[in-house]
């Protein structure tokens, strides 16, 4: 059950529809890099909006970061010490992921 807390439900269960959302209008700005490619846009122009989209995916990562924290994290400190250390390290080791890339 390590993706889930202690009730089987994502922290984020209760914004899908958000998070869906968000994913799609991201997935539309990569269709959008791929024409600008295809049509040889500028290159400036094209970092620019890879930029963009980086920061719409970090926000979106930062938003299930705190969902996990305020979910997941604190129901498994309420259930015990060791099920919420594990659970802050499990977000420890997500983080430092997001660092890295």
């Amino acid at each position: 059950m390590s993706g889930t807390n202690t009730h089987g439900h994502p922290g984020y269960c209760a914004d899908t529809a958000r998070y869906l959302a968000r994913l799609r209008r991201i997935e539309g700005q990569i269709r959008g890099l791929q024409r600008m490619v295809a049509q040889d846009e500028y290159c400036i122009d094209v970092l620019t909006q890879v930029s963009a989209v980086q920061s719409a995916l970090d926000s979106v990562a930062i938003a299930l970061l705190k969902d996990h924290m305020n979910h997941c994290v604190a129901a498994a400190a309420r259930e015990s010490d060791e099920a919420g250390a594990a659970k802050v390290e499990e977000a420890a080791t997500a983080i430092a992921r997001l660092i890295k890339s």
